[in-house]
């Protein structure tokens, strides 16, 4: 069983999507909570212990192993950092860093009962190498890179694999809601010469899943078309 966060749209739909194609069992989680034919979204606020304790014990009901974990709750609050505001900080920090944080520790003794798993974070190349009016959208991201990495290290002697995936520009409904501008000019530093949609970033989500990477561990992979090359 594999459980995405940020499930509902996006990025983490289309992990969720590709995984139940390929026949896995999939829970996902999302502050908006949904049913169809496919399966389940359960709702769930990441930056809330006791919410995330509770959809834990949820899956448990499901009584099968729990083998991967990926990471795709996020938001975004812009602006240059001499304007922005403590709730503007804080807001992006509490979803994007510490709600993973709080995942990951309910996930990390669930797969190590099951003898071993694959945990993927979506972070962002805005989290290598920063970004104009997004300095708490990038510090989270490049937080969560450190949490990938020191993970890694805490759990690979569990048969754990901790590995991060860094997109570039992709097509949602989070980034539709830039400036035109602002897209132009991340096109215009891909070298493929287009936008990446959630499918080409669930493609990677899915192979560091697999055992085709089971010897691949606190890697970040960018899948951003060669944009911060």
């Amino acid at each position: 069983m594999t459980v995405v966060t940020g499930a509902a749209s996006g990025i983490g739909l289309a992990v969720a999507t590709m995984l139940r194609a390929r026949g896995d069992c999939v829970v996902g989680l999302d502050c908006r909570p949904a049913h169809d034919d496919e399966g389940s979204i359960l709702a769930c606020d990441v930056t809330d212990t006791a919410s995330v304790a509770a959809a834990f014990l949820e899956i448990d009901g499901l009584d099968r192993p729990l083998r991967g974990l990926v990471q795709c709750a996020g938001i975004t609050r812009d602006g240059v950092l001499w304007k922005m505001d403590d709730e503007a900080w804080e807001s992006v920090l509490r979803v994007n860093l510490t709600g993973a944080f709080k995942v990951l520790r309910e996930a990390i003794p669930r797969m190590r009962a099951a003898g071993g798993g694959s945990v993927v974070h979506i972070t962002s190349i805005n989290g290598v190498r920063g970004k104009f009016g997004q300095t708490n959208y990038s510090a989270s991201k490049a937080g969560l890179i450190g949490l990938t990495k020191s993970a890694a290290r805490e759990v690979g002697a569990f048969g754990i694999r901790v590995n991060a995936v860094a997109p570039g520009l992709v097509r949602t409904a989070m980034t539709e809601g830039l400036p035109e501008e602002a897209r132009e000019r991340a096109l215009s530093e891909t070298v493929l010469g287009r936008v990446a949609e959630p499918s080409d970033v669930a493609a990677v989500v899915c192979f560091l899943l697999s055992d085709a990477a089971r010897h691949v561990t606190g890697v970040v992979l960018n899948v951003d078309g060669g944009q911060d090359i």
